[in-house]
């Protein structure tokens, strides 16, 4: 086990003791992206929402990023802030580094919201990320920004929601180039060790994507739920990778009802 030294930003809400829930945004992202979540789920639990390293008003990694640096990332927030165990809650990238964490520290882990995760990929599929990351090595987050808008919003709401396709849009651009493109390696490349994890995760899980999710697809979702005893799985009708930005009360709801009947 390695130590990391890097700053955390983050912010913790809610009554003090309440159960906590954590979440862990996607690649390029930050904090700001669950703002809704927040005020929802506030409500019952105390929410803490952080930026991983490289992203946001977090450090730069301390040292290269993988999917377990990025858990003990978390664990050393959780234990700076004395909590001993949570929910956690990941979208994408975060929904790796969420399994990783129940894997490597299941005392602390109370339940799993794995949200538009990848998992075990076809060949194609995973030739066409690695060549993704390629052009990120190349031009940097700007290189695939556009196409990935395209990915990940509806038409419908790039149209006519230009407002929050444009923060999503300045929130990727903003990142550090060789860090973006280190952690897009992790998502290409990471998921490789959460198929059939040893040991496997036993915690309470829900299982969340989009019928429209070309990367997270529903086999991807329905494929990490057979791997967690138990688990749940809900596919969200029409919506992309970004559904919850689109239509965030289509994922809280049964993010609060699982939460419920989970924690309390």
């Amino acid at each position: 086990m390695f130590e990391s030294t890097g700053t955390t930003a983050y912010e913790l809400v809610g009554e003090q003791d309440a159960p906590v829930v954590a979440l862990i945004h996607g690649l390029g992202m930050n904090r700001r992206m669950w703002r809704e979540f927040v005020d929802s789920l506030a409500v019952s639990y105390r929410v803490l929402t952080y930026d991983l390293y490289g992203h946001g008003e977090s450090s730069l990694p301390p040292s290269v990023p993988s999917l377990k640096l990025y858990a003990l990332q978390l664990k050393e927030l959780l234990e700076k802030l004395e909590i001993n165990h949570c929910a956690v809650m990941g979208f994408s990238l975060g929904g790796m580094i969420n399994r990783r964490f129940a894997i490597n520290y299941p005392e602390s882990t109370s339940a799993l919201i794995i949200l538009n995760s990848p998992h075990e990929r076809a060949p194609e599929e995973q030739s066409e990320i690695e060549r993704r990351v390629a052009h990120t090595a190349q031009g940097g987050p700007k290189a695939t920004i556009e196409t990935s808008l395209q990915r990940w919003f509806t038409p419908e709401f790039l149209s006519t929601h230009t407002d929050i396709v444009d923060e999503v849009r300045e929130w990727i651009l903003s990142n550090e180039p060789l860090s973006y493109t280190q952690c897009r390696e992790v998502l290409a490349k990471g998921v490789v060790e959460l198929i059939r994890p040893q040991p496997p995760i036993v915690c309470p899980s829900l299982v969340i994507t989009c019928q429209n999710d070309s990367g997270s697809t529903p086999a991807m979702s329905h494929g990490i739920s057979r791997e967690i005893p138990g688990s749940q799985v809900m596919i969200i009708p029409r919506l992309q990778h970004l559904g919850l930005l689109e239509d965030s009360s289509a994922f809280i709801e049964p993010v609060l009802r699982f939460l419920s009947a989970s924690l309390n």
